[in-house]
């Protein structure tokens, strides 16, 4: 079946047809267009939705990214980052494949059914030129036989007339043979004109025409053909990236197995443990009795204008520390600012990097040393003396990490020991013991409540402590400047310190390890003991860092 022979009489139908499927084929190609564009705005904010949550701090300072339920997150979002790009593939593929590819075809298929028609539209002006020249040479053989007869019968009339002349009659038949001599060539032209029009006519109806026709319909097969293979790259372009996005889609489900709800705990546990000993028990202070205690601000005392002063709530706000508000504490070398457990793992982070550190540099000496070797065995290679100062500049590298090393061991061995000792401390107690502030270190040995059940003793020294030094700290809670304003008692008991405590922050005082202090203050419950030393300066130190004895 083919259109020269079913459809010979069908010109402006096959016209029409092949103008609708190029038609057809360049609005696929605007669809795949806008498709394409649509892609591209899917991934584009995918990528701004992935860049939107990931996180801004680098996984080593950001504690956050130890939990697997992070973790999980961030892989999700690279799964989706992934995924954003698999979609720009596609939208790739599209444009390059279908667009263009079709749109450049689409140009071609154009250009080449124009021709047709044009020869198709030669080919009938042709055969209209013809069927105007039969018609022209029928209508003057028509004329001419109407001629030749009218002349024939004149001829006749003249020569039955007895009054027509000789002369006339003669040259009547001469008209007469002449008419019938132009109609007898008007006949053959007439026939020779018919004869070559029906040859012409026959050669465009079954052979020129045809042959256009099946032109045009091998070019719209081909055209349909080429757009069906367009389409079927619609879906093979999805089908590409389809294994890159299922690894995407298990990925994702791989992160949501990987939330780990018990590993979470426990790293909540490693990153935030102190390591401190849990408060004491608030002891009892029986204000219904009188009690000879030197005024202070957690006793019942009796002022110089013998008017008894009660503790109330504006002189006692106590601040039970897991609850309260912090300050900012000053950032120490030793991490000795942190929570014992805190520190002890920061110490043993920093010596761990010291060491890679320290390898590295070792390396690298051996490396240089190597190298010098080469040079002076082979002095074309390099000058052995120009490796002197990288050799002397690793070896400096190396001693100083070495110190740093030896630094950090002291440090990580002093921190390992209050950790291990305030683990002792809180095993052996009946009660659970209170948490200290986050800026002190725990207790390992007692604690404010337990020294009330130790025995009484007297304390002769503290009643020569010199004065309080102003100006030499300040204190670390905002409640301590109104504390320090009034002029300090004597001292109210005894204590010894446990631990050696650096008061790097303001309001606190610095104490040696065994060193004997004068209670100057009880702990209100914060955590804090207000302590004179010997040498002078009074301050605030931890409460489980003493032994405290009242008198």
């Amino acid at each position: 079946m083919d259109w020269g022979t079913e459809l010979w009489d069908q010109f402006e139908v096959i016209e029409r047809h092949t103008q609708w499927g190029l038609d057809l084929l360049d609005r696929y190609v605007k669809f795949v267009k806008e498709r394409t564009e649509v892609e591209q705005a899917y991934a584009k904010q995918l990528r701004s939705l992935v860049k939107k949550y990931l996180p801004k701090r680098p996984v080593k300072d950001d504690p956050e990214s130890k939990f697997s339920q992070q973790q999980s997150f961030v892989q999700i979002l690279q799964e989706v980052n992934d995924f954003a790009g698999q979609r720009e593939l596609v939208a790739e593929n599209l444009s390059v494949r279908v667009c263009l590819d079709l749109a450049k075809y689409s140009q071609e298929m154009k250009q080449e059914r124009k021709m047709h028609l044009q020869e198709g539209r030669r080919a009938q002006q042709q055969l209209e030129s013809g069927f105007k020249q039969l018609e022209n040479s029928k209508r003057k053989f028509e004329r001419d036989c109407r001629e030749a007869e009218k002349a024939a019968q004149t001829a006749e009339r003249l020569d039955q007339d007895i009054n027509a002349t000789k002369a006339d009659v003669e040259k009547a038949k001469q008209q007469a043979h002449l008419r019938s001599h132009m109609a007898e060539e008007s006949k053959n032209e007439y026939a020779a004109q018919l004869q070559r029009f029906n040859r012409d006519q026959a050669h465009f109806y079954f052979s020129q025409m045809p042959q256009i026709f099946d032109k045009l319909q091998d070019m719209d097969e081909r055209r349909t053909t080429h757009l069906g293979a367009g389409y079927g790259l619609l879906s093979e372009a999805e089908l590409q990236v389809l294994p890159i996005i299922t690894k995407c889609l298990e990925g994702m489900k791989v992160a949501a197995a990987a939330v780990d709800t018990k590993n979470d705990s426990q790293v909540l546990i490693e990153l935030y443990k102190s390591g401190f000993a849990r408060p004491g028990d608030v002891e009892f202070e029986d204000f219904s009795q009188p009690m000879n205690r030197a005024p202070s601000d957690s006793s019942l005392g009796t002022p110089s204008d013998g008017r008894p002063e009660l503790r109330g709530p504006a002189r006692s706000r106590a601040k039970r520390w897991p609850f309260g508000k912090k300050n900012k504490t000053v950032v120490t070398e030793d991490f000795s600012h942190l929570p014992p457990e805190q520190q002890r793992k920061r110490l043993q982070q920093q010596l761990e990097e010291r060491n890679r550190e320290l390898q590295k540099e070792v390396d690298q000496r051996e490396a240089l040393k190597k190298m010098k070797d080469v040079y002076e065995k082979t002095p074309q290679m390099g000058d052995p003396t120009s490796l002197e100062p990288q050799i002397a500049e690793t070896l400096n590298n190396i001693e100083r990490l070495k110190l740093e090393v030896q630094k950090y061991e002291a440090w990580l061995a002093e921190a390992e020991s209050r950790v291990l000792s305030n683990r002792g401390d809180s095993l052996s107690r009946h009660t659970r013991p209170p948490d200290p502030p986050a800026s002190a270190p725990p207790d390992s040995s007692s604690s404010s409540s337990s020294s009330s059940n130790r025995e009484l003793q007297d304390n002769k020294e503290s009643s020569e402590e010199p004065p309080l030094e102003e100006g030499q700290d300040t204190p670390i809670y905002t409640e301590f400047d109104e504390d320090f304003e009034e002029e300090p008692a004597s001292p109210i008991g005894h204590c010894v310190a446990i631990y050696h405590f650096e008061g790097s922050s303001e309001g606190t005082i610095s104490m040696a390890e065994g060193e004997d202090l004068s209670l100057m203050e009880e702990d209100k419950g914060d955590g804090w003991t207000r302590v004179r030393r010997k040498q002078g300066g009074e301050g605030y130190v931890p409460t489980s860092y003493l032994r405290v004895t009242l008198n």
